[in-house]
Formats: C-alpha cells, sequence, structure tokens
C-alpha cells in the first residue's frame, strides 16, 4: 500500500509572526559571536548533535533542518556528514548561514528561504532526518509545521523536535530567569503562552502520523554555567519521533 501523507493546505506556507521574523533578524549578524545572545545555542549545539546521532544516523543522509536560523545546527550535521538543507523564512539569518558555510567551506549543506508547508508540498517524502529545534514556540500554528515535518520525512524516517514545556518551572526558568536574571537570552525572546506541553507535542505528532520513540530534558547549573541532558522534561526538552511506514 502506498504511503499516506498528511495534508498540506496552501494557506498554511504564512505560518509566521512577523514580530518574530524581526527580532531575530535584528540579531542575524551575531549567530556565530558564541559570546552573543546565541551563546546558549552553541552550548547545547553538541547536545543536541551527539543526542540525535545516537538515534539516527547521519551520515550520507538526505537531512532537512526547519527553522535554521544562522545554521549553527545545520552546519554541524554536514560537518558529521550529512547532506544539509536548512530553511528558515529571516532573509537576514540565512545569508548569515550562507555566509559561514561559504567561510568556512563547510561540505554538503545548502539554505532556502521557504517555511516547512511550502517545502512539504514540493517535496514530500524527500529527507531521512528532520530537525525542528527550538522552532515550535515562535510559529502561530505548530501543529501546522508538525504535519509538514511529518509529509517531509520518508517512510521510517526520523523528525527530531525541541521546544519549551509549559508550567510554572518553564515560567520561571525560561523567561524570568533566563532573560530578565542572568541575561542568556534577550528579553522578550519567547512568550509563555506560546510554550508547548510534551502531552500537547507528542498529540500533533500522533495525529500527523510521528510515533514518539524518545525524548529528553535539557538542564542548566547557572553556577557551573554547565548544560546537560537528563529524563526530566519539566523546561527544555527534545522529542525523537519516527514517520509511520
Amino acid at each position: 500500500m502506498p504511503a499516506i501523507y498528511p495534508t498540506i493546505s496552501p494557506m498554511n506556507t504564512t505560518n509566521v509572526d512577523p514580530a518574530e521574523l524581526a527580532k531575530f533578524s535584528e540579531l542575524a549578524h551575531r549567530w556565530w559571536d558564541v559570546n552573543s545572545e546565541f551563546r546558549p545555542l552553541h552550548q547545547i549545539n553538541p547536545l543536541r548533535l551527539d543526542w540525535i546521532q545516537t538515534l539516527a544516523s547521519l551520515k550520507d543522509k538526505q537531512v532537512l533542518d526547519v527553522g535554521c536560523g544562522g545554521g549553527i545546527l545545520s552546519d554541524a550535521m554536514a560537518r558529521a556528514g550529512a547532506h544539509v538543507t536548512g530553511i528558515d523564512l529571516a532573509t537576514k539569518s540565512l545569508k548569515v548561514a550562507q555566509l559561514h558555510a561559504l567561510e568556512t567551506q563547510t561540505p554538503n549543506v545548502s539554505y532556502r528561504e521557504v517555511s516547512a508547508e511550502a517545502l512539504a508540498a514540493e517535496k514530500p517524502a524527500s529527507f531521512d532526518v528532520v530537525t525542528c529545534m527550538e522552532m515550535l514556540e515562535h510559529v502561530p500554528d505548530p501543529a501546522s509545521v508538525v504535519r509538514a515535518c511529518a509529509t517531509l520525512v520518508k517512510p521510517g524516517g526520523w523528525v527530531f523536535f525541541s521546544t519549551l514545556n509549559r508550567n510554572p518551572k518553564s515560567f520561571v526558568f525560561a523567561i524570568l530567569g533566563a532573560e530578565y536574571i542572568l541575561n542568556l537570552l534577550p528579553k522578550g525572546t519567547h512568550e509563555y503562552a506560546k510554550f508547548i506541553r510534551p502531552s500537547e507535542l507528542a498529540g500533533f505528532c500522533r495525529e500527523a502520523g510521528l510515533q514518539t520513540q524518545a525524548s529528553r530534558g535539557l538542564q542548566y547549573n547557572p553556577l557551573t554555567q554547565r548544560y546537560w541532558l537528563d529524563a526530566n522534561t519539566r523546561v527544555n526538552y527534545m522529542l525523537a519521533t519516527q514517520r509511520e511506514v
């Protein structure tokens, strides 16, 4: 029986918050400054990459990075041997990603300014692995992005998500702590109402034909300035899913 993919409505190709695009565009030139507002992403990137590779081999695989920003994860996956396409709707961020790849001669990575929904209509079942990290909490309709990711991945392929849980602890840690006390992130980076509970994200995935296989929480010690992964998903968390065959 041929695989059946979720339907992508053309109107969903505009699933974007202009304020979010403007916010990240203003910071675009600082994506690859490891001491900038993006320092946390640089610090957690090896953890994200290692966890992805424990579940899905990247070498010689076709990989899509949805909401790639300045290309921090895209670049790392390409250097791990994957053939990576990074997509985003922030023009300035993509230009930074392209310039960095050119300057550092990163192999097998390319970038496109296109939404996940539009690319899903264009290239269904085209990727072995799809990543969508720290992006769902910045769009008006996260379920639409999940459906697009499910459409883009090949049957049996892996889709990885990361986002923020919605509960009092995540508000204290991710907004008050990270943005206003420790100044790890610019004020206004996150909106609490857009945070997504793991059960909600798992529900989006089930409806899109993705089966949850594993989850990990991301922790941070402000005294040692160290990040690590564990089973606690109360604040930042990642979800690994597989497309039904």
